[in-house]
C-alpha cells in the first residue's frame, strides 16, 4: 500500500514576466516502511519536492496523496492537521526553539496534541538518542550533534507514519554525521516509519532502499538498493 503518491506534480513560480519551472511532471509511489533518498545537484528541485510531499507547499499541477489525503483537496488547516498527525521533520539547521530546554523542545508536539504523558514520552526519547543527562540544557549549551539528536527525538515524538529529513547531516562533521545517520535508521527501523531524505551525500543515499535522482526538475533515474 502506498503511503505517498506523487502524480504528475509540477511547481512553477512567476518571476516578473518569466515563469520558472522548478519541478516538471514528477511521478513516484512510496510504500509504507520504505526508505528513499532524493539526490541531485543544487537547484534541481529536491527541497521543493520534499516540501510538496510533506504538505508544506502546494504543487502548481498534479496531486500529492499522503496516507490517503490528497493535499490539493485540503484547506491549509486540514493540511496542518494531516502534518501533525502523520509527519515528522528533521532539518539541516535543527530548528529548535532557543528559549526551551531539550526536554521542552521534544514535549512541544506532544503538548500540542494534549498528551498527558508528554514529559514521560519526551524523557524516554531523549534517553533513546543518548541525551538523558542533557534534558535541562538549552540549544546554545548543546553541540551541533546533540541539537540534531534533540530534533530527531522531537521528530519521532508523535510516532509519525512518515519522516522527512532535509540534509540531516549537512551541518555536522563526518563522525557526528555518521552517528546521526545510524540513529535515524535505527529508530526508523524500530518504529516502522517511512523515511524520505534529501541529501548530497552519496554514502548516506546508498543506505536507503531506493534513490530518486532529480536534475532540472525531472526524475532522471531511480536506483533500487
Amino acid at each position: 500500500m502506498s503511503i505517498l503518491s506523487v502524480k504528475d506534480v509540477s511547481k512553477t513560480y512567476q518571476s516578473g514576466n518569466r515563469r520558472l519551472t522548478v519541478l516538471d511532471q514528477v511521478n513516484f509511489d512510496i510504500q509504507a516502511g520504505e526508505s528513499i533518498a532524493i539526490v541531485g545537484p543544487s537547484g534541481s528541485g529536491k527541497t521543493t519536492l520534499l516540501g510538496l510531499c510533506a504538505g508544506l507547499d502546494s504543487s502548481s499541477t498534479g496531486s500529492v496523496i499522503l496516507n490517503g489525503n490528497a493535499f490539493e483537496k485540503l484547506s491549509e488547516d486540514q493540511r496542518a492537521a494531516a502534518r501533525s498527525r502523520d509527519v515528522g521533520f528533521i532539518f539541516q539547521n535543527f530548528q529548535l526553539l532557543p528559549t526551551l530546554t531539550a526536554l521542552e523542545n521534544v514535549m512541544v508536539p506532544l503538548e500540542l496534541k494534549k498528551r498527558k504523558d508528554a514529559k514521560e514520552r519526551a524523557l524516554e526519547l531523549l534517553e533513546k538518542v543518548g541525551l538523558k543527562d542533557r534534558v535541562t540544557h538549552y540549544p546554545t549549551q548543546l553541540s551541533g550533534g546533540e541539537q540534531q539528536r534533540v530534533s530527531i527525538a522531537r521528530a519521532f515524538a508523535n510516532e509519525p507514519k512518515i519522516l522527512f529529513a532535509d540534509e540531516p547531516t549537512g551541518n555536522l562533521d563526518t563522525e557526528t554525521g555518521e552517528m546521526i545517520e545510524d540513529l535515524i535508521f535505527d529508530l526508523n527501523k524500530e518504529k516502522g516509519t517511512t523515511l524520505i531524505l534529501v541529501t548530497h551525500d552519496p554514502e548516506l543515499a546508498k543506505r536507503t532502499d531506493r534513490i530518486i535522482n532529480i536534475k532540472g526538475g525531472k526524475i532522471q533515474e531511480e536506483i533500487h538498493g
